[in-house]
């Protein structure tokens, strides 16, 4: 049986590695947006020359949001929207194209019923200050180092990671997984790589297929065993979010009248820590300032 898993590791990225990642996620939201923007101009004046009573087949042709033609049309229109084009990998260019026609899809789909779950609304545009910057990588060199301190993506060359990636190695050499892709991330002061990962993986048997044990998914308790004995529930929500408000007040308490920190210390490192979604931690001293100017 195969199973498509995902191994992750934190980078250990120099300057210069940081500034070509950067650019890479850059692309990638550069050409998200160039397409959503198309579309939406689309979309746009179709309304508005239904408005103006036109018939359906003097309007102007639909645009297609398909990855193919997205792609298709970034192809002939790079040189005057991004004449950088050449300073990253196709891969990043890609990765906001294919977003993009993903996020469409789900918006037609779910306008026509035929996706289950709330009402979907139209894609937006993304931010350097609000998206965490992202790229995937399907197709080039993607590759674990044999040394398992080190990886390797296109066109950022090799990167090293904190910890070993000896698990991904051991059955990437053994032939029972196979790279798909990866997806390099920046999750609060940290870069990630995430691997998909095709892995061979069997059926497990019970050791003791007739033993019963009794297991209560409630709130109070985690599990109740058929000895009577009682397993609390770990609360590891409950435990992140007293952490983060802890954070919150004390960085609140840093912040004089005046906005000024009352401290050396950078007063969002902690929040940032608690709160791993924040991209850059001076953000939250900077929301504090606003908020105590205001």
């Amino acid at each position: 049986m195969r199973v498509v898993r995902a191994y992750r590791y934190a980078l250990n990225l120099t300057s210069a590695q940081q500034r070509m990642v950067l650019a890479h996620c850059g692309a990638a939201r550069v050409a998200h947006n160039w397409g959503l923007a198309r579309v939406k101009a689309n979309l746009d004046q179709r309304r508005a020359e239904r408005s103006y009573g036109i018939a359906g087949a003097e309007l102007t042709p639909p645009l297609s949001w398909s990855l193919y033609s997205l792609r298709r049309e970034w192809n002939q229109a790079k040189e005057q929207v991004a004449p950088w084009w050449r300073e990253c990998s196709k891969e990043a260019f890609n990765t906001g194209l294919d977003q993009l026609a993903r996020a469409l899809g789900n918006w037609d789909d779910s306008r026509k019923g035929n996706r289950k779950g709330r009402r979907m609304g139209f894609p937006r545009f993304k931010s350097r200050h609000r998206c965490a910057p992202s790229c995937r990588f399907t197709t080039g060199a993607i590759r674990v180092e044999p040394d398992r301190r080190h990886v390797v993506l296109p066109r950022l060359g090799r990167l090293a990671t904190f910890e070993s990636t000896r698990k991904l190695a051991r059955r990437v050499e053994a032939g029972t997984a196979r790279i798909l892709g990866a997806t390099i991330r920046r999750a609060g002061r940290r870069w990630q790589v995430a691997f998909t990962v095709e892995v061979e993986q069997h059926e497990r048997c019970p050791d003791q297929p007739g033993a019963v044990a009794g297991v209560d998914v409630g709130i109070k308790h985690l599990a109740v065993l058929s000895t009577g004995e009682v397993i609390a529930n770990p609360r590891h929500l409950d435990t992140a979010r007293r952490r983060l408000r802890r954070a919150a007040r004390r960085l609140s308490r840093r912040y004089g009248p005046l906005g000024y920190p009352s401290e050396r210390t950078s007063p969002g490192r902690t929040l940032a820590t608690a709160c791993p979604r924040v991209a850059d931690p001076e953000s939250a001293g900077a929301l504090a300032d606003r908020a105590m100017l205001a």
